[in-house]
């Protein structure tokens, strides 16, 4: 029984060290992110259900920019459009970083996530079909309930899942990387009215200016930064949703270490470089702003949020939310566990897939934006979709706290044995032990960055040694 199990594909594999570290990077920036977007969140609420309601919605509706440039836009429409540009901008570096160098270049790595996020995006929207079908009108919002909101789901993942392992966090990471793609395109293709092709056009003139720029390494903020923007301007202009612009303009940003600039000293590619500088901003700024001037929803006391979700749509994005994200990510993974004999890692058992695919089901953000599109800014269906939503994003929350909790002493010892470090040299024993028996499938990449750091390391050791050496006294 031994033999075959280790010798089969796995599920939830444990990356390479330099992979976890990128990754842990990430998790903590999204994870204060996602308090700030709770904080944003409960803010709106209060100031919609409070006696001073109008005035939040005369702040969400104040309008400022350029008219001659057709950007006059009230505060929620820049929120939606331009705040948002910054968050899929990240989206868009994330995306193309994990295609060329992450877990997505590697068909064997990807097919869970994309299966998974796939599963997670037809089912939720079928349920959401399904039960709004004698709806007028309600088909347009098919795909509100298919997204998930990584910040979210992490800032709970921080105080129920401290000892999750790497893994699981990776898969719930490169899944919500997926989702946001398919976000993206569903975005791109259902949501776009009125399209006036001569903007679009001329939006390739600056983003093609922008690609030669960064390919070239150069950073300077004083010529991207104004080409960047023309982008957004000229797509917003061509009826596409804006918030395409930052996809197209992360997908330019090479992955790569220049050749010219040597080894792994050299320092982080260009994508990375500016992930590191526009992360904070979209997870502690951008996406917070948004939930705060989009989330804000007056209930109309307790009778007023039982009429609001018992309507048939928004009974079909709970649903959708609840059950449909959490059935289509484990039937997908499932299935490519069936079809390629692969077996969960050691330690894992389905129920921690059973709550990460629970807690997929926090589609806050994304969410919310589709329903703007969908139903738009005011009126009643798009008070049902903000209820719904933030109903569903909630429950989902408390369901995958439960069960992720009562798997909390077990993730307590797979945590131990993923940061043991007996021999002090910053790098868990664990990634070692594994770079010493590494499986066949594992890449080039990750063996040559796990040797960069262990060789890193071994050089920092030598020069504190010498350093103390020649403190001594004489």
């Amino acid at each position: 029984m031994t033999g075959p199990a280790s010798s089969a594909p796995r599920l939830f594999g444990r990356r390479s060290w330099a992979e976890a570290r990128r990754i842990a990077d990430i998790l903590r920036k999204e994870t204060i992110g996602g308090a700030l977007l709770l904080v944003g969140a409960a803010l709106a609420m209060a100031w919609a259900n409070s006696p001073w309601s109008a005035a939040y919605e005369q702040m969400r509706s104040y309008t400022v920019g350029p008219a001659w440039l057709h950007l006059n836009l009230d505060l929620a429409t820049w929120a939606a459009d331009g705040l948002l540009a910054i968050f899929f901008f990240v989206a868009g570096l994330e995306l193309k970083r994990e295609f060329v160098a992450g877990d997505l270049r590697q068909p064997r790595r990807a097919a869970v996530p994309i299966a998974a996020a796939l599963g997670g995006v037809i089912v939720p929207a079928a349920l959401y079909l399904l039960i709004t079908r004698n709806i007028q009108g309600a088909a347009a919002g098919w795909a509100i309930p298919t997204a998930t909101d990584i910040a979210f789901a992490l800032a709970v993942l921080a105080v129920i899942g401290r000892f999750l392992p790497a893994a699981l966090r990776t898969f719930l990471l490169t899944l919500a990387v997926v989702d946001d793609l398919l976000a993206i395109v569903i975005i791109a293709l259902f949501y776009t009215s009125d399209l006036a092709p001569i903007p679009l056009l001329a939006a390739l003139v600056p983003l093609a200016i922008f690609t030669v720029l960064v390919q070239r390494r150069i950073r300077s903020w004083w010529l991207l930064l104004p080409l960047a923007v023309t982008v957004w301007a000229l797509v917003h202009a061509s009826g596409v949703h804006a918030t395409v612009a930052g996809v197209l303009l992360g997908f330019a940003v090479p992955v790569m270490r220049s050749r010219r600039a040597g080894g792994p000293e050299a320092g982080p590619g260009l994508a990375e470089h500016f992930e590191h500088l526009f992360r904070p901003l979209s997870a502690g700024v951008a996406v917070p702003l948004f939930a705060f001037l989009s989330a804000g929803v007056h209930l109309g006391g307790l009778n007023g949020a039982v009429t609001a979700l018992s309507d048939p749509l928004a009974v079909g994005i709970v649903v959708g939310l609840v059950v449909g994200k959490p059935i289509g990510i484990m039937a997908a993974t499932w299935l490519v566990a069936r079809f390629t004999r692969a077996h969960l890692d050691e330690g894992l058992n389905w129920v921690d897939v059973l709550g990460l695919s629970i807690l997929a089901g926090i589609g806050f953000t994304v969410s919310l934006l589709i329903g703007e599109l969908a139903f738009g800014t005011g009126g009643e269906r798009g008070d049902y979709v903000k209820m719904a939503v933030l109903s569903g994003s909630v429950t989902a929350a408390l369901l995958a706290s439960v069960i992720l909790r009562l798997r909390n002493r077990a993730y307590r010892r797979l945590h131990e044995a993923e940061t043991a470090d007996q021999d002090r040299d910053s790098i868990p024993d664990v990634y070692q032990d594994r770079d010493r028996a590494r499986p066949a499938d594992d890449s080039v990449g990750d063996r040559t960055d796990d040797r960069d750091r262990i060789q890193r390391a071994a050089h920092t050791r030598v020069d504190r040694a010498r350093q103390r050496r020649r403190d001594r006294p004489a």
